[in-house]
């Protein structure tokens, strides 16, 4: 006789090998005709058997049921089929168009394919723009993100090329060193792939991609033409410059066209939080900030809230991970208190990122205040938005209206949304979305709102930087399916701000 752990252990297995028969076809689709694929903007390409499973049930998160693994993997065998050009294809979303269309009482899956990807069927990979070479100026805690993400995201025809790396001459085993920097991280774990370290080269092969260590002091005197790279976008990680006086040195060095700060720019330097402002940018922009990671934490959420509540005022208080420029034990430090042991104390700080949230945001201006406590845990701070609305609203509401943007809104890759009650700070280690709700400890009293929102302000912040680096360089594939007009009124059902 059956039991019942027979049962669930035989759809468990089944589940498993349909889930390792979509791998080589994820890979096929993504390295042959440059198509990324996803469920709900949880990534499926190089993942395993267990995270594609674990994608399929994040599905119950906007569907309210587990996606078959017995429906996608026809889905994704059938989209093989179609000689695609490049395009970002959520196979979740397909799904679910498929299944509520007139061509699934058929089972006529071609026929819906054929007409829902129409521009790109039998393009065989077209479609995408010429790679746009890119080199990291500094190779520090986000450089080293930066190339991570950069590398795992490469495909063979299009995208962003990781060409080099610039740093100041080091020891004579600098490369090496560099090297093993690259391949482990104490935070973020091992790199998912091959390192190897070409010394004749000077160079860091990475999963395949050629990366040139350039040893500079001086961002214009370093000739990249004599690398074979050019109209490069040069991403200065180093803190070192962020005013456009500063900044500019890059833009003189032959090969460079654009610089991209990863810090709050000083001055009329564009401040970008991709998902709020990012379509400020304009190919006139040849240097532009990223902005903070805590600003890109708090902006969309408070953009979020100001068009659906409006924010009358509010204060913004950061409890940050310690950083670089904090002393491991008691030192010399310019800043008050930051010379006191970062990993023995709470330290007092401030910050400029509620301010900065007016740079993208300026209808926010003079409206939030901020203060910042840094506290000894290496990475994944948390914000905390005490915010006064312009109209009343409920905690239910409110978590309601926060959760279905984390799935559906515009800003879903931004705000991610969670109700768990046992989640810590090193939950969120590696998360790509720019801030998390804690939707349970959301506390609401007529029109007064206080948000936590977790982030890494590490990994997440990163992810941030390389969506604009795709933005400037217009190297994001066409997402399908595409939304429709009722789709996008995401927000048909949420409140709107009293104005």
């Amino acid at each position: 006789m059956t039991t019942e752990a027979d049962e669930q252990l035989r759809s468990w297995i089944d589940r498993e090998s349909q889930a390792e028969a979509m791998i080589p076809l994820l890979g096929k689709l993504y390295r042959e005709n440059n198509v990324v694929t996803g469920i709900y903007g949880r990534r499926l390409v190089n993942r395993s058997a267990i995270e594609i499973l674990k994608a399929h049930r994040f599905a119950r998160q906007v569907d309210e049921t587990e996606l078959p693994v017995s429906q996608t993997l026809p889905l994704v065998q059938a989209l093989t089929t179609l000689d695609l050009g490049a395009a970002s294809i959520d196979v979740a979303r397909l799904n679910s168009r498929y299944r509520a269309s007139a061509y699934a009482a058929s089972e006529d899956m071609d026929g819906f394919l054929r007409e829902e990807l129409a521009e790109v069927i039998g393009r065989g990979g077209e479609g995408m723009i010429e790679p746009r070479d890119v080199v990291l100026y500094g190779f520090g805690r986000i450089g080293r993100l930066l190339a991570r993400i950069i590398v795992g995201n490469a495909s063979s025809a299009s995208g962003l090329r990781l060409r080099a790396i610039v740093v100041r001459q080091g020891a004579e085993d600098d490369l090496a060193k560099r090297a093993s920097l690259l391949r482990r991280d104490s935070v973020h774990g091992p790199f998912e792939g091959s390192i190897r370290v070409d010394q004749e080269n000077q160079a860091i092969i990475a999963n395949g991609t050629f990366i040139k260590v350039i040893y500079a002091s001086n961002p214009a005197e370093v000739d990249y033409t004599a690398h074979g790279i050019s109209n490069a976008v040069v991403v200065d990680n180093t803190g070192r410059w962020r005013d456009e006086e500063g900044l500019s040195q890059h833009l003189k060095a032959k090969g460079v066209s654009r610089v991209l700060l990863t810090a709050p720019g000083k001055g009329d330097l564009k401040n970008i939080v991709f998902g709020v402002n990012h379509e400020e940018i304009t190919d006139e922009d040849t240097i532009i900030s990223a902005a903070s990671c805590t600003t890109n934490a708090i902006t969309p959420v408070a953009k979020l809230m100001d068009e659906a509540y409006g924010i009358d005022h509010g204060h913004v208080e950061t409890v940050h991970s310690y950083t670089n420029d904090q002393n491991l034990i008691d030192n010399f430090h310019p800043g008050e208190r930051r010379g006191r042991s970062a990993a023995l104390n709470m330290v007092i700080s401030e910050t400029g990122a509620a301010k900065a949230v007016a740079k993208a945001l300026p209808q926010l201006a003079g409206k939030l205040s901020g203060n910042a406590i840094r506290v000894p845990t290496p990475d994944v701070s948390m914000a905390i938005l005490n915010l006064e609305l312009d109209r009343e609203t409920t905690k239910e509401e409110l978590n309601k209206f926060l959760r279905r943007e984390s799935l559906e809104g515009p800003l879903h890759k931004q705000v991610d949304y969670i109700d768990s009650a046992e989640v810590v700070s090193t939950d969120f280690v590696g998360t790509r979305a720019a801030g998390i709700v804690d939707g349970l400890a959301t506390i609401v009293n007529g029109k007064q709102a206080i948000l936590y929102v977790w982030y890494d302000n590490e990994f997440g912040y990163s992810a941030q930087v390389v969506r604009v680096l795709e933005h400037m360089t217009g190297s994001a594939p066409v997402k399908y399916p595409k939304v429709q007009p009722r789709e996008a009124s995401v927000n048909s059902g949420a409140p709107t701000a009293a104005r």
